[in-house]
């Protein structure tokens, strides 16, 4: 058996990635490394709670969940992390509302 916990049932990979490439998020919690994360002691803080970061890959893990690499320039760090662990910078809808450079909206 494997020691693997999936954390639900819901396919994530059935829709579009919530995140998209660039997107400037936070993180909703500290993120320690697993023992995953090479050069790092485990246990050590990788991304403190609401550290600020951009989204510079999307992958996925288990066939279910989006994994998203997040640059994070406090700490310069790049970690792996699911959506339920990361929010938006710019709440969902806001985002239409910002003026083009240049232009004026319309």
């Amino acid at each position: 058996m494997s020691n693997i916990v999936r954390d639900s049932d819901v396919v994530e990979i059935e829709n579009p990635p919530y995140f998209n490439f660039g997107e400037k998020v936070k993180a909703k919690r500290v993120i320690r490394n697993d023992g995953t994360y090479a050069g790092k002691e485990i246990g050590e803080v990788l991304a403190k709670k609401g550290e600020i970061g951009y989204v510079v890959s999307i992958g996925t893990f288990l066939q279910q969940f989006y994994i998203y690499g997040v640059e994070f320039t406090e700490s310069g760090n790049r970690v792996g992390m699911k959506r339920k662990e990361l929010e938006p910078c710019i709440p969902r809808g806001e985002e239409d509302d910002l003026p083009l450079p240049g232009g004026t909206p319309t």
